[in-house]
């Protein structure tokens, strides 16, 4: 915590600059206007900028001024005057600059001359108090304006009781003084709850953009490791086994019982490991893409399919391949539970969401109670934040529709 001293003079400083600042300020506008209008509208983004870097030091001053931590705001133009013009039409941060310096024009000068008098009246009270002899005689100086000083007593009375006065009323009122326009200052110019919820969320979804690349990224690359290693390594031992089985004599008795083990379990390991890497990341995923491995999954499913693609764009692997999963788990439940004789597979883009929807002619009457492996998918989605809706009435249809989102 600051000490008494430190206070006031940071205090004095803060509000006679802002004295002088907002004086100043009284001009942005007026030059704002000028420069605009003698630009054509062109200098305007340029001003509005420099406005910012004004507004941002008045903001920081306040910051250390309280001693809070503030987020920078930023000040870049795009390039083109047409970017420069929508950028500064939907920056509310602009706005908030505008409305900034009207308020520190309207505060700023009264509390600056408040802290001005207090600090001059206690400077005065002991100069005047020093200097009493110059002043005329028939005009002398006075004691709290009314008593006049007529020598050193009445003087050093001045310099004291007019001096301890002022600077008691100093050492109260300008800290309090100063913190509070400076607190008004923070507020007019930091970013409103709105805007700050709106920042945070832009700032999850890249993140979530970025997890999600990552976790892609990591998942083709154990993918193509198991693939092309372990698999790789487990296909050899498995053709060695059975060569070594081959070469063995018949009276081999348990040796060749335990090469028959042996290669019997490789060969099951890896079928086990080619279905891990099909649950994991499905290899057709990597080589086809979304579009082409639904297809090839919905052309599969021993009911006809009907495959509906919308443009997709880029898509984080970890969506593409909850998709998927989602596309064969869904499918994989109406060729067994539905007697469903056609099913529609449609797949958009709608903003930052990928739109999953699959629509059966069946029976429908779907009760998840009874692990109809909607749970499942509802886990999928859930990893990823997405949300599913099932639409199942007795007698059908069954629509599944899934959204992911997949902002990037």
């Amino acid at each position: 915590m600051q000490k008494p001293q430190r206070q006031v003079g940071h205090g004095s400083r803060y509000l006679l600059v802002g004295l002088f600042t907002a004086m100043v300020s009284m001009l942005v506008l007026p030059l704002l206007v000028v420069g605009a209008v003698v630009s054509g509208l062109t200098a305007l983004p340029v001003l509005m900028k420099a406005l910012r870097h004004w507004s941002e030091w008045h903001r920081r001053r306040a910051a250390a001024l309280l001693g809070v931590d503030i987020r920078p705001r930023v000040a870049e133009l795009p390039k083109g005057l047409g970017a420069q013009w929508r950028q500064l039409l939907d920056d509310t941060e602009s706005r908030r600059d505008l409305r900034w310096v009207l308020r520190h024009v309207v505060t700023g000068i009264p509390a600056g001359l408040a802290a001005l008098a207090c600090v001059g009246v206690a400077v005065f009270s002991v100069v005047a108090a020093l200097l009493w002899q110059v002043f005329p005689a028939d005009e002398p100086l006075r004691l709290l304006g009314t008593v006049p000083v007529e020598g050193w007593g009445a003087a050093l009375a001045l310099g004291v009781v007019q001096g301890v006065g002022a600077g008691a009323l100093t050492w109260w009122a300008v800290p309090r003084l100063a913190r509070m326009h400076a607190r008004g200052t923070v507020a007019a110019l930091e970013p409103s709850a709105e805007a700050r919820l709106a920042r945070r969320v832009g700032e999850l979804a890249d993140s979530r953009a970025g997890v999600l690349d990552a976790h892609g990224a990591e998942l083709r690359r154990i993918e193509r490791d198991l693939h092309d290693g372990t698999q790789a390594r487990l296909v050899a031992i498995a053709m060695r086994l059975g060569l070594a089985r081959e070469e063995l004599p018949d009276d081999s008795g348990a040796l060749a019982k335990l090469l028959q083990d042996a290669h019997e379990g490789a060969e099951e390991a890896m079928t086990e490991l080619r279905e891990v890497i099909r649950t994991m990341y499905p290899p057709v995923l990597a080589d086809r893409g979304l579009e082409s491995a639904v297809s090839a999954v919905a052309a599969g499913t021993g009911i006809p399919a009907e495959v509906e693609l919308g443009e997709l764009g880029r898509l984080p692997a970890a969506v593409e391949a909850a998709a998927y999963f989602i596309v064969a788990e869904t499918l994989t439940n109406a060729a067994k539970h539905s007697g469903a004789t056609r099913v529609t597979v449609r797949l958009t883009r709608q903003d930052a969401a990928l739109l999953v929807e699959v629509t059966d002619n069946g029976l429908g009457g779907v009760d998840e109670a009874l692990g109809s492996g909607v749970i499942g998918i509802r886990r999928r989605a859930a990893a990823l934040d997405g949300t599913v809706l099932v639409s199942s009435p007795a007698g059908g249809p069954t629509a599944v529709t899934v959204e992911l989102p997949c902002a990037s």
